[in-house]
């Protein structure tokens, strides 16, 4: 067998990896993660006695508000005490729930409808500033985004990855997440994209939309064919792991089809519920910052050493956004 190994730079001036570029970044480039916004699942312990912990960001507004709420919810509640992983699909999905499809879910969950798949784009430029959408801000909205410039696909140093998407007329990074979008300006419409690690909301057959209790995330490749037709609630940052390895379904679509394949949930909670000392401190890389063009840059452009011939390009789901412990 030949073992690779790539070769040290030589200078100060070569091309860097993106994890060099990501160790590099400045403090001020990182971003922390509020507590309300993520969620820590427990899993029951492995066969060796080993801890299972999963830890999920929520999107931020303006998407899927209506099911981030019902999560919000049903965390507060407890209602996912003594559920369980229900299905491993490999190279699809993980996905956890009520197993009996029968538990009561707490009176409060909101009404959740397709609609909410995606949102437009004056939602998306207020949320961006954390504006109120009134009628006099919906409108002054709507004329700066369409007298704006056109939108720049070409960052300093990097080829078109913005252009080069299957499912979508345009994508991008938005407040770092990876996001798709059609139209123009302010008639476009944004959605979220299916990225590994990505979490959506499990349903049945339009119109239902799912209400959050039913959960899943993409442990294979980007899924992208359900973007628009599943809500995205969020991503997991830490302990991915925990369900990408877990065995796979031997049912249809990855069901386990005896009970005591399923994994227990011990408890899902919200971060600022728990402890201060049990808290996860996780920060992402902001994607504004000069940090992440240049790691935006590097993914799809490969320099490094390894290299031999650049890509010329990054699919979406290939730019995924770091995300850190805090130092």
């Amino acid at each position: 067998m030949l073992l690779l190994q790539a070769a040290t730079p030589s200078s100060a001036t070569a091309p860097k990896a993106p994890s060099e570029i990501v160790a590099a970044a400045p403090a001020a480039d990182w971003v922390d993660i509020a507590p309300n916004d993520l969620l820590v699942m427990q899993l029951a312990p492995d066969r060796d006695g080993a801890g299972r912990k999963v830890v999920i960001q929520l999107m931020p507004p303006p998407f899927s508000q209506p099911w981030i709420a019902n999560i919000r919810t049903l965390a507060k509640a407890h209602w996912w005490d003594g559920t369980a992983v229900t299905r491993v699909q490999d190279n699809y999905v993980a996905q956890w729930g009520d197993p009996t499809e029968k538990k009561p879910l707490p009176a409060a969950m909101m009404k959740t409808t397709e609609s909410g798949y995606s949102v437009d784009g004056i939602a998306v430029q207020l949320a961006k500033f954390g504006a109120e959408r009134t009628p006099e801000a919906e409108a002054s909205t709507a004329e700066a985004l369409d007298a704006a410039a056109p939108r720049k696909t070409r960052p300093s140093g990097q080829k078109d990855w913005h252009e080069r998407d299957p499912y979508a007329s345009f994508v991008e990074i938005y407040q770092g997440w990876p996001v798709a979008s059609e139209g123009h300006r302010s008639t476009a419409r944004y959605w979220p994209v299916h990225c590994y690690g990505m979490v959506g909301v499990g349903r049945n057959l339009s119109p239902d939309a799912g209400t959050g209790a039913e959960l899943y995330t993409v442990i294979g490749h980007a899924p992208r064919h359900l973007d628009r037709n599943i809500a995205l609630v969020g991503r997991v940052v830490d302990g991915i792991e925990n369900l990408s390895s877990l065995p796979r379904g031997t049912g249809p679509l990855g069901v386990y089809e005896k009970a005591e394949q399923r994994v227990p949930i011990v408890s899902i909670r919200l971060a600022s519920e728990l402890p201060e000392a049990e808290r996860p401190h996780l920060q992402y890389l902001s994607t504004e910052s000069a940090s992440f063009a240049a790691y935006a840059n590097a993914r799809a452009n490969r320099k490094d050493a390894f290299f031999i011939v650049p890509a010329g390009g990054a699919d979406i789901c290939n730019i995924p956004v770091p995300i850190r412990r805090k130092p």
